[in-house]
């Protein structure tokens, strides 16, 4: 249980403040001005949750073919690059926001569907991947997927209360900041392990 614990804890907070400020965090504020609010968080659950069903497969199965050194520096290595990423910051394009914006199919679906595709590729996927390396499948699976919609309830709740999300520059320094302590913590554990 303490490894599930483990799992769950650094999963919700890595992934939590990896999508802050995200493009499907903007999509979630999107989709919240046009529907009420369970629809939308119900449709990024169910997404999420597949999404990153399939991300923890893949990141279990590198564990079982890799060694434990070299997925720590792999790993590290991934997390500088989340943080290069994070810093680069995300924007809906006008396409995008059009499409929240103008679906006409049920809340669930819609929001669903935009979810999944959002999310294939993108960097909460791949820190789920590089997570599910390190830890738990399950553990990683429950944090990461929790801890992606609470952020995207947390911008629900600031869009529809205050009008606007939270200072985006501030956001996408810090997360850039945690990733890369992160990933040099990896990559310090990675070097002691290989050497």
């Amino acid at each position: 249980m303490d490894g599930f614990l483990v799992a769950l804890v650094i999963s919700f907070g890595v992934i939590f403040v990896a999508e802050l400020g995200d493009k499907s965090q903007l999509m979630a504020l999107t989709f919240a001005t046009r529907f009420k609010p369970v629809p939308v968080l119900i449709g990024i659950t169910v997404a999420t949750a597949i999404v990153h069903l399939a991300s923890v497969g893949i990141g279990y199965g590198l564990h079982a073919a890799l060694p434990t050194g070299w997925i720590s520096l792999i790993a590290g290595l991934a997390f500088l690059g989340f943080g290069a990423w994070t810093l680069r910051g995300d924007k809906l394009t006008e396409e995008e926001r059009r499409k929240a914006e103008k679906t006409s199919k049920s809340a669930v679906v819609a929001v669903g569907v935009a979810f999944f595709l959002a999310e294939l590729g993108d960097k909460t996927m791949l820190a789920t991947i590089t997570l599910a390396t390190k830890y738990g499948w399950f553990g990683t699976w429950l944090g990461s997927t929790l801890g992606m919609v609470a952020a995207d309830a947390l911008a629900i709740l600031v869009g529809r209360l205050l009008g606007r999300h939270l200072p985006e520059k501030a956001i996408r320094y810090g997360a850039a900041v945690l990733f890369a302590i992160s990933g040099l913590w990896l990559i310090l554990e990675a070097v002691n392990r290989l050497s």
